[in-house]
């Protein structure tokens, strides 16, 4: 078990860091306020953890399993046809992962 001393360095070094990193956004927001880079990453970040998201969940489906990945590509579907109907994020979500569930529990395994 290491000295009580070094864990309590080792506890204070982890909490400045934690806190500097956790401030530094605050400290260089004034100076980045009129950056077109920080516009264009916060116009085109959400978008891309989305499509990244989207491609990960997409990949990993199962095509050789008892549902042929069909509940995945139903949801997905639902997803993007309410979204284009009703433009609105939260409930196309909630609509594809309704979709998603319904079609993966009414299939029977075996």
């Amino acid at each position: 078990m290491p000295d009580a001393s070094y864990l309590a360095l080792a506890l204070g070094v982890t909490v400045a860091i934690t806190l500097a990193l956790r401030a530094a956004p605050f400290g260089v927001r004034k100076a980045m306020a009129d950056s077109d880079l920080l516009a264009d990453i916060g116009r085109w970040m959400p978008l891309g953890a989305v499509v990244i998201l989207a491609t990960y969940c997409i990949a990993t489906i199962d095509f050789s399993g008892t549902a042929h990945g069909l509940p995945e590509i139903t949801g997905v579907a639902v997803t993007v046809a309410v979204h284009l109907w009703r433009r609105n994020a939260v409930v196309s979500i909630l609509a594809g992962t309704i979709a998603c569930l319904v079609m993966a529990n009414a299939v029977v395994p075996g």
